[in-house]
């Protein structure tokens, strides 16, 4: 490969809470003394990012002022290119697209645009923590409709179930997920077609998390949201960001696209009036490094080396560990592990399962903030050589 994935980043003192964090706020304790912690709960990457994104904010700090600046063409052109190429999208222009500080600021100025604290608003779970903690801490009341897995397996929408809870609550905001987090679903055209019609039958707000829809498997394509048809295209607000696909959570930055001038309008005077929604010029630097053609190509590596981490770790939990059940995930590069049976027949709690394993320095997340009642995330973007020595620290210490 032309990128380095294989080598293990030292992050300890650099700013990362994936390893320094350990045993703080909401991460998990640290490993017993004298056990190396392998990160794998919070959603960043243990991989060294495409070098244009280093290159490009090396050139703009040489220069020094760092004033009060608008977002250049580049930095539109760039998101505009990107889309067409990666999935096909045409008639996205500038206008279309607004910074936002981050994906979940973006839900909340979308979401307070259109509902009243107090509202139902509709999610899929299993549900990804930040959506239970922005929304909720907002004052927006979740209504849950379940995920079911069909008899593949595969994690699928329940659409009754999804009409029924937005007729009964009244909900006309709904936050949909895509790729899905924490399950790694890739929905297929149909089931997005299916889902939008449900939300347009109930005069929903589509609030669309497009976070992940870099990362996708071999043999999966994404399918934005907004081009399924002309309905979606104008009721969805779709959020983006390079961050999760490059890792640049740190340096802050994430757009909306927003085709229907009202939803437009709102979204925007949510985000502009507090003055808070401000962008960083070196993110606005890292993101057109990143979407340089050397991106392009390295995320089709990473995709190649993820799908190999994701293939190891299922192929071994189903081999050596018998009850505990995941799903493969066809994109993001997080595993979500039901233990139900596996705790049942060893007569182990979860709290137990997710010790032993802290313990072991296999630091993986605890599922339940993600409403899996005995489930565990687990975080496989990281060399090769740790997911397997996570795996052999699992099988001795834990399963």
């Amino acid at each position: 490969m032309k990128y380095d994935f294989t080598s293990i980043l030292e992050r300890h003192g650099k700013d990362a809470i994936a390893v320094d964090g350990l045993g703080k706020g909401f991460a998990p304790p640290a490993p017993k003394e004298g056990v190396d912690a392998i990160p794998m709960w919070v959603a960043d990457m243990n991989f060294p990012t495409v070098p244009t994104i280093q290159e490009a904010i090396i050139e703009r700090v040489k220069h020094p002022a760092f004033g009060y600046f608008s977002p250049s063409d580049e930095y539109f052109d760039s998101i505009i290119r990107w889309h067409e190429k990666r999935n096909g999208v045409t008639g996205l222009e500038r206008e279309h697209i607004g910074y936002e500080n981050g994906v979940l600021g973006g839900v909340l100025s979308a979401l307070t645009a259109f509902a009243a604290p107090g509202d139902g608003v509709l999610l899929h779970s299993p549900t990804y923590i930040g959506f239970t903690g922005s929304i909720e801490n907002n004052g927006f009341k979740i209504v849950h409709t379940p995920l079911k897995k069909d008899e593949n397996g595969v994690w699928r929408m329940d659409f009754e179930d999804m009409d029924a809870k937005l007729k009964a609550n009244k909900i006309h905001v709904a936050v949909f997920c895509s790729p899905h987090n924490p399950c790694g679903r890739v929905w297929e055209k149909w089931e997005v077609e299916k889902a939008m019609e449900v939300y347009k039958a109930n005069d929903c707000v589509v609030i669309s998390d497009e976070i992940w829809s870099d990362i996708i498997m071999p043999g999966h394509k994404h399918v934005p949201t907004q081009s399924v048809s002309e309905d979606a295209k104008n009721r969805t607000v779709a959020l983006y960001a390079p961050s999760k696909t490059f890792n640049l959570a740190g340096l802050i930055g994430s757009y909306h696209i927003i085709y229907n001038q009202y939803l437009r309008d709102r979204v925007a005077a949510k985000g502009e009036k507090p003055h808070y929604n401000s962008m960083n010029v070196l993110s606005m630097h890292a993101l057109i490094g990143a979407y340089k053609p050397e991106g392009y190509e390295w995320v089709d590596e990473l995709c190649q080396v993820l799908d190999g981490n994701i293939r190891y770790a299922c192929d071994f939990i189903e081999k050596h560990f018998e009850g505990v059940e995941v799903f493969r995930p066809e994109g993001t590069y997080m595993l979500f592990l039901d233990c139900t049976r596996w705790c049942e027949a060893h007569g182990k709690t979860i709290d137990e399962v997710e010790k032993a394993g802290w313990d072991a320095g296999v630091v993986w997340q605890d599922g339940r903030m993600f409403h899996g009642p005995c489930a565990i995330r687990m975080n496989l973007a990281l060399p090769l050589s740790r997911v397997k020595e996570a795996f052999d620290r699992l099988e001795k210490y834990v399963f």
